[in-house]
């Protein structure tokens, strides 16, 4: 697939407010400071798209963005930073929740893992989540430049093992690198995949 254009649509806080349209829809998330933003811009190849902060928690709201005016690409706020209030933490994960559970449109969930550590209880428990709701998801390794393959490796094949103690199958995994643009085509041909079935 090849991004011709993304333009930015809506913010807001309800799934109910989401784009009132019948274009398939693909959410990015992880946890704060993953890489959200860069692998965003890098997928989409506009710099400057979703917003990079060096500040963990910077994506508040539900973010769509309309893709070659055939999907929209869905930026969620990141889950497991500690340095916000537990209000704002709580109404976030309900945000979030409602619209995993809620919105039609969803038609699959793109994960995203630091590649650069072992597997961390918290990713575990949202894909879990994910898997146990019947919400379509990958699993994305992000940041795979940053550290060395071995380790990279490593840390990916321990995140399978764990997973494999709950699920019989695993999703499909993808690797990627924001800075060398690693993994942008296998993602953005899933996505094509994925839409030629609907």
């Amino acid at each position: 697939m090849k991004i011709s254009s993304a333009i930015f649509v809506v913010s807001n806080s309800d799934y109910r407010r989401c784009p009132d349209s019948r274009l398939p829809e693909y959410a990015f998330i992880g946890r704060s400071n993953v890489g959200k933003s860069s692998l965003i811009n890098m997928l989409t190849g506009v710099k400057d798209l979703a917003k990079t902060s060096g500040r963990p928690g910077k994506t508040q709201l539900i973010n769509h963005f309309l893709i070659n005016n055939q999907w929209h690409l869905v930026d969620l706020p990141g889950y497991g930073y500690a340095r916000t209030s537990k209000s704002s933490r709580e109404k976030w994960q309900k945000m979030i929740r409602d619209y995993f559970l809620n919105r039609e449109q969803l038609t699959n969930v793109f994960v995203l893992v630091d590649s650069r550590i072992p597997p961390q209880q918290i990713d575990l428990e949202f894909v879990d989540f994910l898997g146990s709701n019947g919400v379509p998801l990958a699993i994305v390794f992000t940041k795979i430049d940053k550290e060395k393959q071995r380790e990279v490796m490593g840390n990916v094949a321990a995140f399978k093992r764990a997973l494999h103690e709950t699920w019989d199958e695993l999703p499909p995994i993808f690797l990627t690198s924001s800075l060398t643009g690693y993994g942008r085509d296998s993602l953005l041909d899933a996505i094509e995949s994925i839409n030629s079935t609907l």
